[in-house]
């Protein structure tokens, strides 16, 4: 990770990256995708939820994540991450890109 430095720890980092890729998320989902644990995960959320980075609303039990549109370095945060992930391993990228989240049909085409 990149900006671990700046940012003051790599879960932050991972959560901003998972959301800016994805737009949205919850904690269990992050920390599978990262294979880590729950729990710092948790706390970096609620951390940038209390700064006002993220915006969470309850979908049935689960707490989903997402940028704050009115934070006022929106903007400048979303170029750093896409410029930091540009140094990321190829594949950490690769997973980072993929858009679907759902597995493709078997029958379907490619």
């Amino acid at each position: 990770m990149m900006l671990e430095v700046l940012l003051g720890s790599v879960n932050k980092e991972r959560v901003l990256q998972y959301i800016l890729a994805f737009e949205e998320g919850y904690a269990r989902e992050i920390a599978r995708f990262y294979e880590t644990d729950l729990t710092p995960i948790q706390k970096q959320l609620e951390k940038l939820e209390l700064g006002g980075v993220l915006i969470s609303r309850e979908a049935g039990r689960t707490r989903l994540y997402s940028f704050n549109p009115r934070y006022a370095f929106l903007g400048a945060m979303k170029e750093l991450l896409e410029q930091a992930r540009g140094y990321y391993p190829p594949e950490e990228i690769d997973r980072l890109t993929m858009v679907r989240k759902r597995p493709r049909r078997s029958e379907k085409k490619l």
